[in-house]
């Protein structure tokens, strides 16, 4: 990772806090890895842009860096999550459909999807590519 790694203290009733925050991490990296001319790892191998579109980024280094990060922290995973989170974010399967792909029934993508989705928040926070969320008390 690019950053230190730290410790987190996010317990396990407050994971789930960061879903969406990790699949708007994971849309952004799909479409980055894709600027930067890559499928993301999950997806398959490498492939070249037939145009060049524009990219907001500050550089096409920081966005490389961006993709490896997360393709580091996607490779944490086992198969199965990572199975999961390539069909239902980047592949924008609904869990019927995965579940047909996979099969197994649509309570086993239930159960097993957000906690990839938790499990994958916990190596961002652990790799400082989500911030904590402050509580105010």
């Amino acid at each position: 990772m690019s950053a230190p790694a730290r410790a987190t203290a996010v317990s396990a009733e407050e994971i789930c806090k960061y879903r969406d925050r990790t699949r708007a991490l994971l849309r952004r990296y799909f479409y980055t890895s894709i600027e930067v001319g890559r499928l993301p790892s999950l997806l398959g191998r490498e492939f070249f842009r037939a145009k060049v579109t524009s990219y907001r980024a500050s550089s096409f280094e920081d966005a490389v860096i961006f993709v490896h990060d997360v393709e580091r922290c996607l490779q944490s995973l086992d198969p199965v999550s990572q199975r999961l989170i390539a069909m239902i974010v980047f592949q924008n399967y609904n869990y019927d459909e995965a579940a047909a792909i996979l099969h197994c029934t649509w309570r086993t993508i239930a159960n097993r999807f957000p906690s990839a989705l938790d499990d994958l928040s916990r190596v961002f926070l652990r790799g400082s590519m989500l911030e904590e969320i402050c509580c105010q008390e």
